[in-house]
């Protein structure tokens, strides 16, 4: 996985501007990210890149859009000093992993990147940094896509425990 890296205080109209928030598709909204901040992103970002940003990666406003456009272009996980709320929330809705990492400005730009949930780190030019715990219930949001697939498996759990009743 390669890192694309961001300083601190990325703010959701820097991840997607606001003039692209009349569309809702994924795919579309990929195309446009980060366009003025890091206009290259949209076109060299691949499937399974990472961010990796300082303290408070998806500030500003509460769009889901910012989210959904870096789902379109393949980014799956995140890694930052901290995050802004309501984007972590956002992300784990959608499916991206947002990973607390401390010292996550020592990552450097275009690194490659391997992540171990399970061991507690991420690792990049033979260097370990601990990540914060990810409880189970989100790694499960995330494995399903995100929450309306997460939703969607527990309905189906119940609809078949409830007819073998």
């Amino acid at each position: 996985m390669r890192v694309w890296k961001f300083s601190d205080n990325v703010d959701t109209d820097a991840i997607i501007p606001g003039r692209y928030l009349i569309h809702n598709d994924p795919c579309v909204l990929a195309r446009h990210a980060f366009e003025g901040t890091r206009s290259e992103f949209a076109g060299q970002v691949r499937e399974g890149d990472v961010i990796v940003a300082g303290r408070n990666f998806g500030c500003g406003s509460s769009r889901e859009h910012a989210p959904l456009a870096l789902t379109g272009a393949g980014i799956r996980i995140i890694i930052a000093r901290s995050f802004a709320r309501i984007f972590y929330r956002n992300a784990v809705n959608v499916g991206i992993l947002p990973l607390v990492c401390e010292q996550a400005d020592e990552i450097l730009d275009g690194a490659e990147i391997a992540v171990n949930i399970n061991a507690g780190f991420v690792e990049t030019d033979g260097k370990r940094y601990p990540i914060e715990p990810v409880p189970g219930f989100m790694q499960s949001i995330i494995s399903a896509g995100g929450l309306v697939g997460y939703a969607r498996n527990l309905e189906e759990i119940e609809t078949c425990t409830g007819s073998q009743a």
